[in-house]
């Protein structure tokens, strides 16, 4: 019986995994779409969230039958609970990472990003790309160094999202409403991309850690 409970884990730590590098996948290509006026792109990365959400019903569906199955208690109850709540977060990351191609393919064949704003988006999918990146790796690493980094990229994307609204507000901005809205929303996205980085993030932390700081468990 213990040898199927931890066939049933360690498959949810690969949906997990596999999660995470579709969403790596589809923030990068929707920062190339999003910055190259690539509609080809965009629709790739609108199309391919379907799989992400399929695969978090999946691994739900898995850990739920876990639960009720075979009442986990201590570290594969945290395992299994966690494993629910980094799911949601690495679903709705790739549902952000479509937002910026829903964006991107809303504007073509213009690209969607003003030229005064484009080094700071640049920065912003290169930052969000990492964040995508280091999130596979500690998802099969538990590494709690990768954990920090994650953070510190998530600080990066506050940042250049606070120097978006400095563009929107300088005296020389003379985009147009629609253009103003556009870097308002996915300045947002990748924001909040950044955001559900760092909550994974501190999952892993708790799980391999044990703290139940309630800042290590936004």
């Amino acid at each position: 019986m213990r040898e199927i409970f931890d066939a049933e884990l360690r498959q949810v730590g690969e949906d997990l995994a596999e999660m995470s590098r579709l969403v790596e996948s589809a923030i990068t290509r929707a920062g190339k779409a999003l910055l190259e006026a690539d509609l080809e792109l965009a629709q790739e990365v609108i199309a391919s969230d379907k799989t992400i959400d399929q695969i978090e019903a999946s691994l739900d569906e898995r850990c739920v039958h876990i639960l009720a199955q075979q009442a986990p208690v201590a570290t594969d109850l945290r395992v299994v609970v966690s494993a629910l709540r980094m799911s949601a977060s690495l679903e709705r990351m790739g549902d952000l990472a479509r937002h910026v191609a829903q964006v991107a393919r809303g504007r073509y064949p213009a690209r969607a990003i003003v030229p005064a704003a484009e080094e700071t988006f640049a920065r912003m999918s290169e930052a969000a790309i990492r964040v995508a990146q280091r999130t596979t790796t500690l998802l099969t690493t538990r590494d709690l160094e990768v954990a920090a980094a994650i953070e510190r990229d998530d600080d990066l994307l506050d940042e250049l999202h606070a120097e978006t609204f400095n563009k929107l507000l300088a005296p020389e901005w003379d985009g147009t409403v629609q253009e103003a809205i556009d870097i308002t929303l996915v300045g947002r996205y990748y924001e909040r991309f950044g955001d559900h980085g760092v909550s994974v993030a501190k999952r892993v932390t708790f799980l391999v850690t044990g703290d139940f700081a309630e800042d290590h468990l936004s």
